[in-house]
């Protein structure tokens, strides 16, 4: 009897303390550290990497450096008309990331990339189709640019910006190899500058003009929001219009 009667109390001791057959064990989630933005180089475009940008604004006058007036930019007749007047680049002419004297028309996260896919308003460039990777997804009439607005990533220091494609440059705008291939800029000067970035991407990032960053293409639905989402009539964050030619992004 007393040999049941301690199997018995063993039988229910066992059933209170182990888990049940298939239950789960408890997981326990290891923290880690944040990866660096540079690992994400495989999720779609490549980046480039060491790229010396220099700094631009629209409606700067010409100077030696700088040989062209940005009143216009290689895609828009009235850049600095829309964008609402002069942006001012001087500490004392911004009022955080923004021209203090206005409300900007178009997005003050803007950048230059030295290369126009457009020939003129209904040719493109032989090798546009072929060299673009989202060029077959617009479906673009002739002469129509798929690369106007398009928005890159921007690094320096861990610090992550977003921008847009807004005018070319710096100094060449036939440079396909080094925007979509894997060649270092051909431009010489500048310290071989290959982005050109606005008053508000500098600050943003605390850059100096001859500095270097890396930068790749990122799709709209890999931008969050933050201070480039919140002006322009050509910005998608602002303007429903401008989201729809983004939508196929955004469906992936």
């Amino acid at each position: 009897m007393n040999r049941i009667v301690a199997l018995m109390i063993m039988s229910v001791l066992l059933t209170c303390f182990l888990p049940m057959a298939g239950t789960a064990e408890p997981q326990v989630r290891m923290r880690t550290s944040p990866q660096s933005p540079l690992h994400l180089s495989k999720k779609r475009y490549p980046w480039r990497l060491g790229i010396t940008a220099t700094i631009f604004w629209i409606g700067e006058s010409p100077t030696a450096n700088n040989p062209t007036p940005n009143d216009k930019s290689s895609w828009n007749q009235r850049w600095q008309e829309e964008y609402g007047g002069f942006d001012d680049p001087s500490p004392t002419g911004r009022r955080g990331y923004f021209p203090k004297k206005f409300k900007p028309g178009l997005n003050p996260f803007y950048i230059a990339l030295p290369y126009n896919d457009s020939v003129k308003y209904n040719q493109h460039c032989p090798q546009a189709r072929r060299v673009i990777p989202w060029f077959r997804q617009y479906r673009p009439k002739p002469g129509k640019s798929v690369c106007h607005n398009r928005w890159v990533q921007i690094v320096r220091n861990q610090k992550i910006c977003y921008a847009q494609w807004s005018d070319c440059g710096p100094f060449v705008t036939d440079d396909w190899e080094y925007v979509f291939g894997n060649k270092p800029p051909k431009n010489k000067k500048n310290k071989q500058a290959g982005i050109d970035i606005s008053p508000a991407i500098r600050d943003f990032l605390k850059i100096k003009s001859g500095q270097k960053v890396h930068w790749r293409f990122v799709e709209l639905s890999q931008v969050p929001k933050g201070p480039w989402s919140r002006y322009g009539k050509n910005n998608p964050f602002v303007n429903p219009e401008e989201a729809k030619k983004h939508s196929f992004s955004r469906s992936r």
